[in-house]
């Protein structure tokens, strides 16, 4: 809760040779407001990883979340753990009749939408390693799930926002999506796309007063990320605890490690009214990783 406090003070008013004592009151706040408060946001993956984290940081900040995901036990823990401000939508985001069915949903039950953030993804095997090995049944899927489920998700939200004239969409990308080599060729291929994505239709979203925008995080250790880093050391038995070191290892900036509050706190960042004016934007959230590389000289 918002609660404020006056204080008196003394002003010294200079008329002449005389001065005289005003009385003033300033209006204080003893804490920051929720930076969501009344607003509705759709969270699709909102069962784990980035998409939980994100969950709960917005319903912190006084949102109704609506958690969509395939995994139905998952996704009603989540709502049970968050309370009466969330409310879980069973929902394939790859079949478009599905994601119509769940914002008329949300639409139907809350009379609005005002953000969603699209981080329902998979990764993939990292083998094989060679181009020209690449299972295309495998890329298909994919790309499927992480970008067709992105832009059904952009189309449908915006169906929503564009007659109320506001809202901010959101989309999960990766440093995958900026630097070759980071990840398996579908993955990064499909994390490629997603700026592209967002950059695509910003145009026209602008012109009817909604905000699209991306998120590129480094390495996380959420149960996607970690699947990938146990299959790359397969054979070496690493327990979960240093699998999860080596993840949070790969970060360049001293002394501080990616967790998913910071993608979280990026996310209600974009999807707040702070981010008014922000839109068509990658918001990289790496400790640096992707703007620079070092040259390894040998020499000091």
């Amino acid at each position: 809760m918002l609660r404020s406090f006056t204080r008196n003070f003394k002003l010294i008013v200079e008329n002449g040779s005389n001065s005289k004592p005003v009385i003033s009151t300033l209006l204080y706040s003893t804490s920051s407001s929720r930076r969501l408060e009344g607003k509705v946001a759709v969270i699709t993956g909102g069962a784990s990883g980035l998409g939980k984290a994100t969950a709960e940081e917005f319903v912190n900040h006084g949102a109704q979340a609506i958690i969509v995901d395939i995994d139905e036990e998952a996704g009603r823990m989540v709502t049970t753990e968050l309370g009466s401000a969330a409310h879980f939508i069973k929902c394939d985001v790859t079949e478009e009749e599905q994601v119509a069915r769940a914002f008329e949903t949300v639409m139907a039950r809350h009379g609005k939408l005002d953000v969603l953030l699209n981080s329902a993804g998979i990764s993939c095997s990292i083998s094989p390693p060679s181009i020209a090995d690449l299972d295309m049944d495998i890329y298909d899927q994919v790309m499927r799930l992480n970008v067709r489920g992105t832009v059904l998700g952009i189309k449908h939200a915006a169906r929503a926002m564009i007659p109320a004239g506001s809202g901010s969409i959101l989309c999960l990308s990766s440093i995958s999506g900026l630097m070759g080599g980071l990840g398996p060729y579908a993955y990064s291929m499909s994390k490629f796309t997603i700026p592209g994505v967002v950059k695509t239709v910003a145009g026209e979203l602008c012109k009817h007063g909604l905000r699209i925008n991306c998120i590129s995080p480094a390495s996380i250790p959420t149960p996607l990320t970690l699947r990938m880093f146990r299959e790359a050391l397969a054979g070496h038995n690493i327990p979960e605890e240093h699998l999860m070191a080596i993840v949070n290892a790969t970060g360049d900036l001293k002394g501080e490690k990616c967790e998913e509050r910071d993608v979280a706190k990026a996310a209600l960042y974009l999807a707040s009214d702070d981010a008014k004016f922000v839109t068509g934007h990658n918001l990289v959230v790496d400790g640096g990783f992707t703007c620079f590389k070092s040259l390894n000289l040998p020499f000091p």
